[in-house]
Parts: structure tokens; sequence; C-alpha cells
């Protein structure tokens, strides 16, 4: 009875002594997951940066685990970050604007491209456009409350087009192409990668219209408020990897190109059509403010938001702390 009575008092020892593993082995894979950074980047070249930085292990190289996720677009890739399914997502100023009518739980803490001609203005020659100045009257597809709509009301304007005289026709990013080439539109005003895809879909008939330096598009890596009250440290090191890749891209333009191509599915003609176009340089700037203000002040101005708000403060949705922990030198914002 008594070696009875050892033997199930061992067993019972190594029975609690594998339960005790096998919650702290849980407890270990939970706290993992609780550690990683979920990214939502744009599935665009702008995005190179994360792009080479996942996939060089630079994140890692810097002590964060980051899981990068793709969006089509701006507006979507905040989307998560605003219902919690990422800590930090990639978008343009326009969305940065738009959203900051509704919300400030939000805010830009770097710019990390900026590109005056990665928006576009394709149409059909078969719809008799060969020139802005024959735009009016024509069906024009776009992104509504996007970086290419705002793109499209500066380049009418700049042509001495009245934006009511053309019909904005709102399309989804992922369908532009495919109504250029269906001729549901006769021409689009659209980011890259689709610009291209447009191009190459319609073939001969395409045209782009020539564009001045009317609008600098930038980039911008976006945090919530809660992930930089909880966890600057790892914004810092997030930072940390896009300068490091950023350099990747400068001194091995190749090797950054062919994960590029990798990340998009697209071949080196897309490439060598976008690659002189894009500025990647990390940094926070006065002129995201002023371009942030001017935005505002054209979404009330055409009605893109309620009548009667005031232009935000935009200092209130830059953070420049992480970025001038990361990189002194290169967060220039005025706070």
């Amino acid at each position: 009875m008594h070696i009875g009575c050892t033997t199930g008092g061992v067993r019972a020892r190594r029975f609690a002594a594998l339960l005790l593993t096998g919650l702290a082995l849980a407890g270990a894979v939970s706290a993992s997951r609780a550690a990683e950074l979920v990214l939502a980047a744009a599935r665009t070249a702008l995005s190179l940066p994360i792009q080479v930085a996942d996939a060089q292990g630079l994140f890692v190289a810097e002590g964060v685990a980051v899981r990068v996720t793709e969006c089509i677009g701006g507006q979507r890739c905040l989307r998560q970050l605003f219902d919690g399914a990422a800590a930090l997502a990639t978008a343009s100023d326009l969305p940065v604007m738009f959203n900051s009518f509704g919300r400030d739980d939000y805010a830009v803490v770097a710019t990390f491209v900026t590109a005056a001609n990665d928006l576009k203005l394709i149409a059909r020659r078969s719809a008799g456009i060969s020139a802005a100045a024959l735009l009016e009257g024509k069906r024009v597809g776009t992104v509504k409350g996007s970086s290419a709509h705002y793109f499209l009301d500066a380049f009418l304007l700049f042509n001495n087009i009245d934006p009511q005289a053309v019909k904005i026709v709102a399309l989804a990013p992922e369908a532009m192409a495919g109504a250029l080439e269906r001729r549901e539109v006769d021409a689009l005003a659209v980011w890259e990668p689709d610009g291209w895809l447009a191009v190459r879909a319609v073939g001969p008939d395409a045209i782009v219209l020539p564009s001045p330096r009317i609008y600098t598009e930038s980039f911008n890596l976006v945090a919530s408020r809660r992930v930089l009250a909880e966890r600057e440290d790892d914004v810092v090191r997030v930072l940390r990897a896009l300068a490091r890749a950023q350099r990747f891209i400068a001194e091995r333009p190749r090797d950054a190109q062919a994960v590029l191509m990798q990340r998009l599915g697209l071949d080196q003609a897309f490439v060598d059509w976008v690659w002189n176009d894009l500025d990647y340089r990390l940094g926070l700037n006065q002129s995201l403010i002023t371009t942030l203000e001017a935005e505002a002040r054209w979404a009330l101005r055409e009605g893109h938001v309620p009548a009667g708000q005031r232009v935000p403060n935009y200092l209130r949705y830059v953070e420049p702390g992480p970025l001038r922990r990361a990189l002194p030198d290169n967060a220039t914002i005025l706070r």
C-alpha cells in the first residue's frame, strides 16, 4: 500500500510538472503574439522600405517582431489600424487628412517616401482624349477621398477645367484598369501600380497626359495613439529598421528592385516605369503640415466633409518623438 501511494505521488508530481511546462509554453507563445506588431502596408512600390525590412530581417535585427499585412490603398490600411487589427499602417497624406475630421486617436510618426509622379491621369485615345483640355464632359474614374481624387481636382484646375465639367466615377482601386479597358470610363486618375496595369491593359489606346508637379504625395507611417503610449520603444525600433532598409535601397538598388518585383508580382518593366519617381527618405517635415492644411481647405470647399467644420490643428496628428529618438536629425517638424 505504501509503495502504491508513492508511485501515485510520483505520477501526480510528473503530471503537475508537465502541466506547468505546458502552461509556461502557452504563456510564452501568448506573450510572443502579444509582442508582435502588425503593420498594414499598402501594396505599392511606395511601401518598398517596409518590404525590404521584412525580406532582409531588419525588423528582427532591431529587436522587434513585425508582421506585415497587405492592403490596397491608405484608407483600407488605416481601417485596419482603427479596427485594432494593426498597430501601424501606411497612408498618404489624403487619408490622414480625411480621418482627422472624425477622430484623433492616431498620428504620423514618419514620412518614408515622397513621389511627384506616382499619381497619373491616363486616358483612352479612342474616347477622343489627346490633351487635358479634352477631358471636359468625359467620365473619369478615381478612388473618391483618396490622393488620386485630390490630384484629379488639382490637375483639372491647373488646366483651367472646372471639376464639375467632368463626370467623376467612383471606383475601387482594384477595378481601375478593368474599367478603362472595358470602356466604362474614358480616363483614370490613378496611383501605381494600377496606372501601369491600366496602360498595359489598354495598350496603344492608352495615353498618359502630361502633368506638371502640382502635387507631391507623401507616404507615411501612422501609429495608433494607444501603441505610441504603450510601445514607443518598439516604434523606434521599427523606424531604425526602415532607416536601414532605405540605406539598402540606395546601396543595392538591383537587390531592392528584386524584392519589389517579388512582392508585387510584377516585372522589371514596371520597376523601370516608377523607379526614378520615388524618393525614399525617412523624415518628418513642416511641409506635411502645410499639405494637410491645404487638403483640408479643399475638402471643406468642395463639400467632401460635412459643412461647418474647421481645419484641424495638424500638429496634433504628428508625433515626432519616436523619429527624434531613432534619427535625431531627421525630424525637423516644429512643435
